[in-house]
């Protein structure tokens, strides 16, 4: 259900365009600068705009709901239910609030609350798809199965191409027991759109059930192809390959499950007992050591690693692992029998026969009377979900039957997904899995780089220059990605950088550098149109600037791409040069940069994804290649470059560049290689 509502929210993001602005000057431009960094998705900055906001205005609606949909995106539930309560008190006309509080409510398990905002939301529009859409599934949730079908019914009567209704609907006749009507709501869902997930996975449920298994791992594969970040959907695909007999096929995808997420417990379980099916014993006994350490009260680990110690001759190994099941379990009679065999193996035969005598005796007087004498049979849950909660085993009866020791474990996560409905979010394709996205261009903060695999340390000459010189306490770093600060307190921080270069600057001889370190902080908190004004200073006063001319040119790209981002709104007062003409501005910096240290590496690079973004892989490729020859370690380059050519057709050169690339430290290179071969 989580994933549902962390897809379906992002419609919103477009809505708070269309917010009335009513707040003086001040609040406005404050909210303004708000709007554009929720849109870049950067939500911990973004609520830090909107709390200023409402300390200047504290009786508007608009910053307590927009901060509420940050949190929503940030997972604070509750906080974005308080924040759209406090916007509905303010403006309870105002709708969209109605509809965030609801997603946060269902987050919080509160579906009654959350149909409450949906029907309070279809009175003011009867006929909202989404208002609707969520609605049927929180009845959905509650099991109020022909209120949902109602629901269900007025959505699509006025929606009829809106496949994630007839998803949600598969789902719905599908927990109602209507096998027919789901597959025909899922078929016509996957008709309308063939990148949906949800009908995939539910559709492939179906066909195991059947035993069906070549027509679910088809459906199945579908699936990772849309969402091949998912380790869950790796875990389910593996146990439909198991089942299929291809147990080659289930290892690779539990592999490359732990790869993506090394602690995942049914990965690792699953991957041991295959392990151990296949005799390869050292490499199951490390899986079952490795699951015990996430959970050391996991029944079936612990057995079958003893089992395990047992053939591997480990004998006084094997007793502690099965002497520590007798403990909990005593009347477990199998663990008797093993137990017996530790003793046998290290030379104690009377042990072994005592032990021996203790299983025959626990079976000998169940059969005589088994109501009085139960044997514990502890069993293995049916998901990884259930795995978590059952084996800590505290809640187990003894008359609990244990079908067999080595049952794979399918994924719950993956099962949820089921809710995932996706929204056709404008600027959220990324999150369908459908594109691939270079690696990012190099900006200036305050911020120190985090540690990674890649050996590039983003030095350039005039940088550590101007560091050497100790102008400002600060020290500037170039790094790739998003320069912005992470975190509350680190945020805050930033704010007062820019407080404090503002009294600096307030002197009679304000100084270039002071310019240069507000005008990074402002790049920091994405203003930027002030960052961009700080910086022509700077220039104006230093016309040989390298390190601002590598600032101004990220500042305009950002500036040219938040115009396009969702929730963008601009004062008509203040209106943004078009982005064409904040990218041809980016450009003539990037080239001045050249034009001054012709080896920079990183205003090669940037060029490289200016061109790419627009579609020009040639001339992209070109950039790229420039960069390599200064720099043949740039692994970055080797990533971007590839997919430059794999955008031009040429797979060979493109698999050679990111296969040199993931050698280079860019970890996305396997992934991707592995998706495309």
């Amino acid at each position: 259900m989580n994933n549902f509502f962390r897809t379906c929210v992002f419609l919103i993001c477009s809505l708070a365009a269309a917010v009335p602005a009513r707040a003086q000057v001040n609040a406005e431009q404050v909210m303004n600068i708000g709007r554009n960094v929720l849109g870049m998705e950067d939500y911990m900055l973004a609520i830090q705009y909107f709390n200023q906001a409402i300390k200047a205005k504290p009786y508007l609606s608009d910053p307590y709901f927009l901060r509420g949909l940050a949190k929503l995106q940030l997972d604070d539930y509750r906080g974005a239910v308080d924040d759209c309560t406090l916007a509905i008190e303010r403006n309870r006309f105002k709708t969209e609030a109605y509809k965030v509080r609801g997603f946060a409510r269902q987050q919080l398990g509160l579906d009654s609350l959350a149909i409450l905002d949906y029907d309070r939301g279809l009175e003011y529009n009867p006929v909202d798809q989404y208002f609707l859409f969520y609605k049927s599934v929180a009845q959905t949730e509650l099991e109020r199965f022909e209120a949902a079908d109602s629901t269900f019914a007025t959505l699509l009567r006025q929606y009829p191409r809106f496949e994630e209704g007839f998803s949600a609907r598969g789902r719905l006749n599908l927990l109602r027991g209507d096998t027919v009507a789901a597959l025909a709501d899922i078929d016509r869902a996957l008709t309308l759109s063939k990148s949906l997930i949800n009908p995939y996975i539910m559709r492939a449920e179906v066909h195991s059930k059947r035993a069906e298994w070549a027509d679910a791992l088809a459906d199945m594969d579908q699936a990772v192809r849309l969402a091949s970040d998912q380790p869950d959907l790796y875990i389910n695909r593996a146990f439909l390959r198991y089942s299929n007999n291809d147990y080659f096929g289930a290892m690779s995808d539990y592999n490359y499950a732990i790869e993506l997420a090394p602690s995942n417990y049914a990965a690792l379980f699953n991957r041991a007992l295959l392990l151990f099916e296949v005799s390869d014993l050292e490499n199951a006994a490390r899986d079952f050591s490795a699951v015990l350490k996430l959970n050391p009260k996991s029944f079936h680990a612990l057995y079958n690693r003893g089992l395990i110690y047992l053939q591997q001759g480990q004998f006084s190994k094997a007793q502690k692992d099965f002497q520590a099941i007798a403990d909990r379990y005593p009347r477990f009679y199998p663990v008797y029998y093993a137990l017996a065999e530790s003793r046998r193996g290290q030379g104690d035969l009377r042990g072994a026969f005592s032990f021996m005598n203790k299983a025959d005796d626990l079976v000998r007087r169940y059969v005589d009377n088994p109501e009085r004498n139960p044997l514990d049979r502890p069993t293995i849950a049916a998901t990884s979900n259930q795995t978590s909660r059952r084996d800590n085993e505290e809640d187990m009866t003894d008359s609990e039957v244990m079908d067999r020791f080595n049952q794979l474990i399918t994924s719950a996560d993956a099962a949820d997904t089921q809710l995932a409905y996706n929204e056709k979010i404008k600027g959220r394709v990324q999150d369908r899995n459908l594109q691939v996205q270079p690696e990012p261009m190099y900006s200036l903060t305050f911020e120190t780089p985090a540690a990674s695999l890649n050996a590039l340390s983003n030095y350039f000459r005039e940088l550590d220059n101007l560091n050497q010189r100790h102008y400002i306490s600060q020290t500037f770093h170039l790094v790739a990605g998003s320069p912005s600060p992470i975190g509350e307190g680190r945020i805050a921080d930033t704010f007062a950088r820019v407080e404090a270069f503002t009294s600096d600057l307030s002197t009679d001889r304000p100084r270039p550098i002071d310019f240069l370190g507000r005008a990074v902080a402002y790049t920091m908190l994405k203003n930027y149109p002030a960052a961009i004004a700080d910086f022509d200073r700077v220039i104006e006063a230093t016309p040989d600037n390298t390190v601002a001319y590598m600032g101004r040119a990220y500042a305009h790209y950002m500036n040219s791409s938040r115009n396009s981002a969702p929730g963008t709104q601009q004062e008509e007062s203040t209106p943004l040069p078009a982005p064409s003409t904040q990218l041809l501005a980016a450009m003539a910096d990037y080239d001045k940069a050249l034009q001054l240290n012709p080896n920079l590496v990183y205003a090669w690079f940037n060029k490289g994804n200016i061109y790419y973004e627009a579609g020009d892989f040639t001339s992209a490729r070109q950039a790229y290649t420039q960069a390599l020859q200064i720099n043949p370690e740039f692994g970055q380059a080797y990533y971007n470059r590839g997919l430059c050519y794999l955008n031009s057709g040429n797979r060979q050169q493109g698999f050679e560049d990111l296969s040199k690339a993931g050698e280079l430290g860019v970890l996305p290179s396997y992934n991707l290689l592995k998706r495309m071969k």
